[in-house]
């Protein structure tokens, strides 16, 4: 199934299921976003949220099922894959010895960034790090380590971003500065995941949400479809469900 126009669609996830040993993490997940769509995801620990993200992004293989991103199966393409998408999430997937322009050189490399030092020094200053990207990563507070992955991951402008849980570790500062960048994407009709339990933050820029538990989506919805009250019933509801 394509979008209007004969696009592919940007995510599409069908049957997925990934089991740790005798654990079920996920069961059965079907979604699909259409390019520029805004899709948060909500629930509680354990609920499967970040073994998606991972597994959309290419770091964790499913059980069983599919991923195709931007038409490419992520099975057979992830290299490919790997280069339209940004992730954030409770891995910086940062090294401690070298600096942060060091890092942000490495990760340039991978994705063949032409004028890559002047990349680079935009993204530091976008995340407030400027002034510290000759310091090794292991003198980084989390909040500056946390600034420092979320330059990473827009490093390379990809079309699709994935935040898991991205405010843990942020100050308010550091809160403000993500929201713009999310804010930028939205402008810019980036495609993005966004997994938290916080359902004000949450709710602040989707298109869609939706509510994972347990391995399975119980709800899905556009946003214009529920407020703070509603979306909390709902949150409720599908997570008090054994």
């Amino acid at each position: 199934m394509t979008e209007p126009g004969g696009r592919p669609p940007a995510i599409r996830v069908r049957k997925l299921t990934k089991a740790f040993g005798h654990h079920a993490a996920l069961r059965g997940v079907d979604l699909e976003l259409a390019e520029g769509e805004f899709l948060t995801l909500f629930g509680p620990n354990g609920a499967g949220k970040t073994t998606l993200i991972r597994i959309v992004a290419s770091l964790a293989r499913p059980s069983s099922g599919t991923v195709h991103v931007r038409g490419q199966d992520l099975g057979k393409e992830a290299t490919a894959v790997r280069r339209q998408i940004g992730l954030i999430s409770h891995h910086p997937l940062l090294y401690g010895d070298l600096t942060a322009d060091e890092n942000l050189h490495f990760f340039a490399r991978m994705y063949d960034l032409p004028d890559a030092a002047t990349r680079i020094t935009a993204v530091l200053e976008q995340v407030g790090l400027i002034s510290r990207r000759r310091d090794p990563v292991r003198t980084y507070s989390r909040g500056m380590v946390q600034r420092l992955t979320i330059a990473r991951a827009v490093l390379h402008d990809p079309a699709i971003m994935l935040l898991d849980e991205p405010y843990t570790g942020l100050d308010l500062q550091a809160a403000d500065m993500l929201r713009g960048v999310l804010q930028e994407m939205v402008a810019s009709n980036r495609t993005v995941i966004l997994t938290t339990h916080n359902l004000e933050q949450g709710l602040e820029m989707c298109d869609r949400a939706a509510v994972l538990n347990r391995g399975r989506l119980g709800w899905q919805g556009r946003r214009g479809e529920v407020d703070l009250d509603s979306m909390k019933e709902i949150y409720r509801d599908v997570t008090s469900r054994s």
